[in-house]
């Protein structure tokens, strides 16, 4: 028996009517377009979906129309209008086919797919919530479409509703218009249609009208958004309703986006709306399942977290569920960076490995990062088959064992990894080279987790190294721990006031596995000269012969000096794992990203700032030479490309906008500069002569736009990188 609470927050049994039979062959042609990947029917009807189960919908289709019941599914009702006589008529032929339990009974347009689910959603709640008798869906636009327009009186009420040809000069300020959607309690609905349909009356607005005429409790829902209005009549209202819905697809859905979406670096989000405990522990439960499913549980999960807010909770919160799936797990203690667990999967035979981080992204932001037995991140396809199971189990589907039962019960252990993973790469760093080279370095570990690890490895090589930025703080200093340009001001200026201190200042992410780099003289040296630099020194002084994998928004230099080496260069998507598998399909002896991420053949299949600091550190030592002499070297080999990096936030609106451009006007010349090529492979790359290029990349781990150019001289890369400008905002 429901309680009093109960029965007064219970919402009403809701059934809804969609008009779908059109009065002419257009009108149901309409019907039938495409609008990105559905038709306008089926997005209208997936709005309705949204809000009333299918089972209480029912769609009024014109007679002989069984294409139209065909793509919207046989999970709903249908009801034939035997003539087109009318939208009374049309409710009226769904009457018998609404259930007995139906309450609430929307009525809307199967030719109104811009309608926010939202907004339907918000005129049947507050129907509901203010008790009335009839409900309508309005909203204020400032063009003259011709839907009538909403009368108020001095209350507020609605008073009227004065059709576009009755508007006269007093009604200039009426800009509140009746979208056509409409509520009611089945029987009274059908009272006042009965008593309309035999004075003759086929128009539903006649029905609203009869409501407000009779005194009846009437109320609104207002739509805000324009674009809910926008007319589909003409191919150019269709072209217009399309970018629409392609833009709505990219609009980032705040607090009511609670979904786990995978991007190119794991699941992100931001902490309290789509990052929270609950969400974890079902992406957890899919990776259990899968394991399970694969019959490789029994060899376990290694889990670690860093140093953001609920990265502890989380990791033990994440530990719960995989014991509770009888999947035994080593829970790493404290804070550890992302390549340490990378390195821990195959170490310990892992069937995964779990990082709770969300890398260089702000401090609100927390996320998951998942490797495979070999310690290499999982493909898109993995990734999609545990965020779709994830995002379809119920909290109730989560199996969990509380963690001192688990720890209890020996399914977690808690084991430390720091020895092994600094043991193994002192086993690659040629440690001996360095002691006695008197190297002095100051470290950035952004308050992130590369201390411990870092700071032992210079200490072994008898390093002198000072820490900034060392401490345990979860806002990283109110700043995004990412190694860049932007961010190391503070190691900079310590160098430069240094008066040569230090030979090389080093930083890492917030999970450490990017890097950044100062030279002798505070210079910021970006990771496409670094990577440069590490792959000549590994072929020429380590003699590790290969070839060299890069993504396609890194320098083209690597490409050159691969040539003079007389090896394979390869070009990959944006994503660490895309790099790692084009170094295994040509062996190559390195491969990075322009963003700080780098490995070497031998080492983990994943990046790690940690092993690149070290490495740098060794080459320093063994070649004797600054980094800015080393740079002068290369550059006389390969020439010189200037880079520039911009990003502006990924509106939806460009995201629908700059793709249709390309395609539409494809490009000839970027200013006075012939286009050699144009790629697909990842956003768009614009080749031109002379390994000068520009790139088009929306992100995949955050909401922007990114822009990357390679060109001849400082002024070009400029020149090139405003363009991209002009194009992406015009």
């Amino acid at each position: 028996m429901a309680t009093a609470t109960e029965s007064q927050f219970a919402k009403p049994v809701t059934a809804a009517v969609v008009l779908a039979a059109g009065a002419d062959d257009a009108s149901r042609q309409l019907l039938s377009e495409s609008l990105s990947d559905s038709t306008v029917a089926e997005l209208a009807l997936a709005n309705v979906r949204s809000v009333v189960p299918a089972s209480h919908i029912v769609v009024v289709t014109a007679a002989g129309d069984e294409a139209l019941r065909e793509r919207l599914g046989a999970d709903l009702t249908y009801v034939t209008q035997a003539q087109p006589v009318g939208t009374v008529d049309a409710v009226l032929a769904a009457r018998e086919a609404i259930p007995a339990d139906a309450e609430a009974l929307l009525v809307t347009y199967a030719d109104t797919p811009l309608l926010r689910t939202d907004s339907l959603r918000g005129l049947l709640n507050r129907h509901h919530l203010a008790g009335a008798d009839f409900s309508l869906l309005t909203a204020v636009i400032d063009q003259p479409l011709p839907y009538g327009r909403i009368e108020r009186d001095d209350s507020d009420k609605v008073s009227g509703i004065v059709e576009p040809e009755d508007l006269g000069a007093e009604d200039a300020l009426l800009h509140e218009i009746n979208v056509g959607s409409y509520v009611a309690a089945p029987a009274r609905l059908f009272s006042q249609i009965d008593a309309l349909a035999a004075e003759g009356e086929h128009r539903l607005t006649e029905v609203a009208r009869k409501f407000i005429k009779d005194g009846a409790e009437v109320t609104t829902y207002r739509g805000l958004d324009p674009d809910e209005v926008q007319g589909i009549n003409t191919p150019e209202e269709l072209q217009q309703a399309a970018d629409i819905v392609l833009k709505r697809l990219f609009m980032p859905k705040k607090d009511t986006d609670t979904t786990i979406k995978f991007g190119t670096g794991g699941w992100r989000a931001v902490i309290g709306e789509g990052y929270t405990l609950g969400n974890l522990r079902r992406l957890c439960q899919a990776i259990a399942n899968e394991a399970t499913r694969q019959g490789i549980e029994h060899k376990g999960v290694v889990i670690g977290g860093d140093r953001r807010f609920l990265s502890r909770e989380s990791a033990e919160a994440a530990a719960e569920v995989f014991a509770g799936n009888n999947i035994p797990v080593i829970l790493l203690p404290d804070d550890v960076p992302t390549p340490l667990v990378t390195f821990a999967a195959p170490y310990t035979g892992s069937a995964y490995g779990v990082i709770i981080t969300s890398s260089h992204n702000p401090p609100e932001w927390n996320g998951v990062k998942v490797f495979r037995a070999d310690g290499s991140l999982p493909l898109d396809e993995e990734t999609d088959r545990y965020q779709d199971e994830a995002n379809a189990l119920s909290v109730d589907e989560v199996i969990s064992l509380d963690l001192a039962l688990a720890r209890k019960a020996g399914m977690v252990v808690d084991k430390p990894l720091t020895d092994p993973y600094v043991d193994a790469i002192e086993k690659i760093i040629d440690v001996d080279a360095v002691r006695g080279s008197d190297l002095r370095v100051i470290v950035d570990p952004m308050y992130g987790t590369s201390q411990l690890t870092l700071g032992t490895i210079l200490s072994d090589m008898r390093v002198r190294a000072e820490f900034i930025h060392a401490s345990h703080n979860p806002l990283f200093g109110g700043i995004a721990p990412a190694p860049d340009l932007q961010r190391l001001s503070s190691l900079i200026n310590i160098i430069k006031k240094s008066d040569g201190d230090f030979d090389l200042g080093m930083a890492t992410d917030g999970d450490s596995d990017r890097i950044g780099i100062v030279d002798e003289t505070g210079e910021y040296i970006s990771t496409n000269d670094l990577l440069l630099l590490l792959y000549w020194y590994l072929h020429e002084v380590r003699g590790e012969k290969g070839g060299v994998v890069r993504n396609l928004a890194t320098t083209h230099l690597l490409d050159r000096l691969a040539a003079h080496f007389g090896e394979e260069s390869r070009e990959c998507k944006v994503g660490f794992k895309h790099v790692t598998a084009g170094m295994e399909d040509i062996d190559a002896v390195l491969g990075g990203e322009s963003s700080g991420g780098l490995t070497v053949r031998g080492w983990i299949l994943g990046k790690d700032g940690i092993f690149a600091c070290a490495l740098v550190a060794e080459m320093l030592a063994r070649t004797g030479k600054k980094i800015s002499e080393l740079r002068e070297m290369i550059y006389e080999i390969t020439g010189r490309l200037y880079t520039e990096e911009a990003g502006v936030p990924a509106t939806p609106e460009m995201r629908v906008a700059v793709p249709r451009r390309l395609e539409a006007d494809p490009l000839t010349h970027i200013g006075p500069y012939p286009v050699e090529s144009i790629s697909h492979l990842d956003g768009t790359k614009i080749v031109l002569e002379n390994d000068n290029w520009a790139l088009l990349r929306f992100s995949g781990t955050e909401p922007v736009l990114r822009m990357f150019v390679e060109a001849d001289s400082p002024e070009k890369a400029t020149e090139l990188m405003d363009w991209l400008k002009g194009f992406v905002t015009a």
